[in-house]
């Protein structure tokens, strides 16, 4: 290895990985990253956005939830969006995500750190699926790493 150049310990480098994920997104709100890991392999990857073969909302050009003023959070129902988490467990196989990592990274549209924090459903969905950990990046940009029985 060259000098002056430091490997990135495991969880900033699953991170990272969740941040060029989410750069697939199409979001216009928040564009969010996830990736499943295990005895560091990648297991299965997920960003947020429509479903596949339906109208997205970069295409479309706009956001329903943003014409309608509603706030982070709140309404998801009136969403055609999937979100990261989901996808990442949708496209993974079941044995090996059970005792996984899963990481997660956001972006709101301008540019700041979003919080990475899984929403109810996600969180359901992360323990039936078996994942031991969630670490994320929260809005202040520091990592949060979270047993997923504690979530």
């Amino acid at each position: 290895m060259k000098p002056g150049l430091k490997r990135p310990e495991w969880t900033d480098y699953f991170l990272d990985i969740a941040a060029v994920i989410l750069t697939r997104s199409t979001c216009l709100r928040r564009r969010y990253g996830a990736v499943i890991v295990k005895d560091h392999i990648i297991v299965s990857t997920g960003y947020n956005g429509s479903p596949r073969s339906e109208e997205n909302c970069i295409d479309r050009g706009t956001c329903q939830r943003d014409e309608l003023g509603i706030p982070a959070g709140e309404r998801y129902e009136l969403c055609s969006g999937v979100h990261a988490e989901q996808n990442a467990i949708i496209n993974g196989d079941p044995i090996k995500m059970k005792g996984a990592t899963i990481y997660i990274a956001g972006f709101n549209a301008d540019g700041s750190p979003a919080c990475g924090a899984p929403c109810l459903l996600c969180r359901r969905m992360i323990k039936n699926a078996q994942i031991e950990t969630v670490i994320y990046v929260d809005a202040d940009g520091s990592k949060k790493i979270i047993p997923a029985k504690e979530l």
